[in-house]
Formats: C-alpha cells, sequence, structure tokens
C-alpha cells in the first residue's frame, strides 16, 4: 500500500476523504489544508502515490492545478485526482483533464470511489 496526499481545504471532508482512504487499505494518509501547508510538508511528496487535490482552494489562493505544478517540480510521481464542486466545464478543469495522470471527480466523492483509488495504487499497470 502507498501513501497518499489530500489537498482540501475544507477540514470535515479532508478528515473523511482520509478515513475513507485509510480504511480502503491505504499505508497513510498525508493531510493538508493549503498551497502553503503541501510546502510544509515537502519531504513527504516523493512518498506519495496518488493525491487527492481539491480544484479551488479559495478566492485569491493557488489552486489545486497550481499544487499539481508544485508537486510534479518536487519529485512527485504519482497519479493526480481533481477534486471539484465546480461545473464540469470550468477553464481549470478543462486544463486538470488535458493532464498526464491525473482526472477529475466531482464532489461528493463516493466511499467506493476511494476505494478504487486505493486499488488502482497496487494494480500491477499502476506507477
Amino acid at each position: 500500500m502507498q501513501r497518499v496526499l489530500v489537498l482540501e481545504d475544507d477540514n470535515d471532508l479532508r478528515s473523511l476523504l482520509c478515513d475513507m482512504l485509510l480504511l480502503s487499505g491505504a499505508k497513510s494518509c498525508v493531510s493538508v489544508r493549503s498551497f502553503e501547508d503541501l510546502r510544509r510538508q515537502q519531504e513527504q511528496v516523493p512518498e506519495c502515490g496518488l493525491a487527492l487535490l481539491d480544484v479551488n482552494l479559495g478566492a485569491g489562493r493557488p489552486s489545486g492545478l497550481d499544487a499539481y505544478h508544485w508537486l510534479r517540480e518536487n519529485g512527485f510521481t504519482g497519479r493526480a485526482v481533481f477534486l471539484t464542486g465546480h461545473a464540469r466545464s470550468h477553464p481549470v478543469l478543462d486544463q486538470a483533464r488535458d493532464l498526464a495522470n491525473a482526472r477529475v471527480m466531482t464532489k461528493p466523492v463516493g466511499a467506493k470511489d476511494v476505494m478504487a483509488l486505493v486499488r488502482e495504487l497496487d494494480a500491477p499497470s499502476a506507477s
């Protein structure tokens, strides 16, 4: 099992996602609420096989897309999943869909979807 990063500004949702990931078999969960928190935990980034990134982290703040680019520049080689409550046609989501090894999921994310993400981490084709 691998470590998972969850970047979500909603404390309750972030906690729930980490709980679901751990119950689904993830090794551990790196829980961060902002881009700034992410940067402070930089040493844990390369150990993560999956990153769940909230697209919108607040007005005037770096987005989940900004976090994705920062992660890639700092050793993250895993899969990225963008979480959004926005309309599926939002321009930032179009950019996210164009990224290699990334996908977009709409909130609320169900337990079955979270379990599937963890199973994919251990699949032979996972990188």
